[in-house]
């Protein structure tokens, strides 16, 4: 037998139409995996304690009740912590272990707030069905928390807490663009030797090594209000004339390098009788790498009007930068690689077209993993799930990882 098993195990396979398992021959498994695999039925429980705090971005007050929860489970762990108050969102706080160590700490980057209303888990309920918890919240990202915090203690229980200093940042509105602790973020990570972000595994069972950027513009168009019927001709189509730029910022996608330019909603006119005044787009663009992104906003920022008289106003509403498969992150996932074909496992890798918070920490240059997660499937789908069997090998990739990565200057 092939000794080399994938890091979901040999019991996870994909399938059509979703994730297939068949059993598990354990004397493949590495120690380091039995050993988690033993704690098992332990992580899985903590996992479904987790899920069961509804944690809506926008309701501070639930988020914040997983945070109480979360902050005796790490003091308890022996973490010196340290709280952000946020006013809209949950607060934001950060953990640390062997802060006065030599080096740069490993960075562990976690999300608390879920896409789910209050009232989701009374529809349904967080349940374990054959190899699958299944519930809101279970896989974005209550499982990866679960697991980060299982590791950790793991690694104490045995005497192996690496003497290094690891970090732990618990953030709040991930899932509404992190625009409360985009700078947070940023200030935690620059002092980061590496980011480990706890989103959930790529679909292939690995990790993701690039994830695209993400920006929205609105294009206002501002024309001339006329009477339809008595003097359609002394009136500016501002419809028409964004019917014109549509057309031109469709140009703009470039597929074969991935980049999508997307015109996503409209409006424009007010009554059925009058030459619309003012019409407005919506425009969604997604980016693999930071010159397409300039390319991009370049062209929609030098739109000009097709029709005498039209005026263009274009506004940049948000922006994400991409998580580049650069040299940087090649060598992160190499090293990466090696370390769990030590403990006889294969790690594929993938890309997104979402983003995430490791976006924001690879573009300050920081080293970046992400999709550290368990595997599963239906995120922010009414069948998310975790496949509970992918948690040891998942488990034990993170410990080998806290405790034998090497930075780039040792």
């Amino acid at each position: 037998m092939n000794r080399r098993i994938a890091l979901y195990l040999v019991c996870i396979t994909w399938q059509p139409g979703g994730i297939g398992a068949s059993p598990v021959n354990v004397q493949t498994q590495h120690a380091l995996v039995s050993f988690y695999q033993a704690r098992l039925a332990q992580i899985v429980d903590l996992i479904s304690t987790l899920a069961n705090f509804e944690t809506p971005t926008a309701d501070k007050a639930a988020v914040d009740a997983l945070g109480a929860f979360l902050w005796q489970k790490l003091e308890a762990l022996g973490a010196q912590l340290t709280r952000f108050p946020r006013q809209n969102v949950g607060d934001i706080f950060l953990a640390k272990w062997n802060a006065e160590a030599d080096g740069k700490p490993i960075l562990f980057l976690m999300h608390l707030d879920t896409v789910w209303p209050i009232g989701t888990l009374a529809q349904r309920p967080v349940h374990v069905e054959g190899d699958r918890l299944i519930g809101p919240g279970t896989w974005d990202m209550k499982a990866s928390i679960g697991v980060v915090l299982s590791v950790l203690e793991g690694l104490q229980a045995r005497g192996e807490f690496p003497k290094r200093p690891i970090w732990a940042l618990f953030t709040t509105d991930e899932e509404t663009g992190s625009l409360h602790s985009w700078e947070i973020i940023e200030t935690v990570a620059r002092q980061a030797g590496l980011c480990l972000v706890m989103e959930f595994a790529a679909t292939n069972g690995g990790i993701k090594t690039w994830r695209k950027g993400i920006a929205n513009y609105q294009v206002s168009v501002m024309g001339k209000a006329s009477h339809a019927g008595n003097a359609p001709e002394k009136g500016i189509n501002a419809v028409i004339e964004l019917a014109h730029q549509t057309l031109r910022i469709n140009t703009l996608n470039r597929l074969d390098l991935g980049t999508s330019v997307s015109v996503t909603v409209v409006q424009g006119g007010s009554a059925f009788n009058v030459i619309p005044e003012r019409a407005t787009a919506q425009v969604d663009v997604r980016f693999k790498t930071q010159a397409e992104a300039e390319r991009v906003h370049q062209a929609l920022m030098s739109l000009t009007p097709v029709l005498e008289g039209a005026k263009i106003e274009v506004t940049q509403r948000s922006q994400r930068p991409p998580m580049e498969r650069d040299a940087k992150m090649v060598a992160s996932y190499e090293q990466l690689k090696a370390i769990v074909a030590e403990l006889g496992m294969d790690l594929p890798e993938e890309g997104s077209g979402g983003g995430s918070d490791g976006n924001i920490t690879s573009a300050l240059g920081i080293p970046t993993l992400d999709g550290l997660g368990p595997l599963g499937e239906g995120a922010h789908a009414a069948h998310e799930q975790v496949v509970i069997s992918s948690i040891p090998a998942r488990a034990a990739m993170l410990d080998a990882l806290v405790r034998q990565w090497r930075f780039a200057d040792q």
